[in-house]
């Protein structure tokens, strides 16, 4: 399990789901998407 055990000091890691993946910031898009190159900047809000 991603967080492990450790001996009862060990503290956060990087945030993961439960399959070990990781949790948040992940970029989920394709590279290879034809419409990745029409998005020059993210929409800040």
């Amino acid at each position: 399990h991603p967080m492990g055990g450790g001996e009862g000091r060990a503290s956060g890691g990087h945030p993961r789901s439960r399959t070990g993946l990781y949790a948040k910031g992940k970029k989920t898009r394709t590279p290879k998407k034809y419409s990745n190159r029409l998005i020059i900047s993210k929409r800040k809000k």
